[in-house]
């Protein structure tokens, strides 16, 4: 079985949103290994004295158990646009290290990033989230292949809410933004509805 990540943001020396890669880590070790203890994983990561003031990723691979943690400083990928590819097999309940299918579509897609479509619902891009704007609300998908931690951690302080959102109801929304771990709802993370083409 593929080994999984957690990408944790680190920023100003501090981990953010620890207990919502705790639980969907210890979540998915007990559905595919059948684990029974808890990992606290802020009692596992240790930043580096050479840490500086800016914003990495922590990325830490485990299956059972904790395999390895290495820290990277985070560049931004840019994305001005995406491209709808339906796939109605795909999966992607767990943050899986073999992102094989992904990069497959992505190396045949003609623009920056893809949302895919399964079964006419929209699920998600390669790597994160989408949350859509009607100008005043924020909507994520009910039937996302990746629970996200921001994902979660956005319901959870009722910013934004979950709603069943097909391939045609994409045009009735104003905007659309990329939310993970380290990209914020936030206007430095909002794209016109146009930039998907559909």
């Amino acid at each position: 079985m593929s080994r999984l990540i957690e990408s944790i943001k680190v920023y100003n020396k501090r981990l953010y949103n620890i207990e919502y890669h705790n639980a969907r880590m210890n979540n998915s070790r007990a559905e595919l290994f059948n684990s029974k203890d808890q990992i606290d994983l802020s009692k596992i990561i240790l930043l580096p004295d050479d840490l500086l003031n800016e914003l990495y990723k922590c990325r830490v691979i485990y299956s059972e158990k904790i395999i390895s943690v290495d820290f990277q400083r985070y560049k931004k990928r840019k994305v001005d646009c995406l491209q709808i590819v339906h796939d109605n097999e795909i999966t992607y309940s767990h943050k899986f290290e073999d992102r094989t299918k992904f990069e497959k579509y992505l190396t045949k897609a003609k623009a920056d990033e893809i949302l895919i479509i399964k079964n006419e619902l929209v699920t998600d891009i390669s790597f994160s989230n989408v949350v859509f704007s009607d100008g005043i609300k924020y909507f994520t998908s009910s039937t996302p292949l990746l629970k996200g931690t921001k994902r979660a951690k956005l319901i959870a302080e009722d910013i934004i809410q979950e709603e069943e959102i097909k391939l045609k109801d994409i045009s009735k929304f104003k905007s659309f933004y990329l939310i993970n771990a380290l990209l914020d709802l936030d206007e430095e993370n909002k794209l016109p509805i146009e930039r998907i083409i559909l």
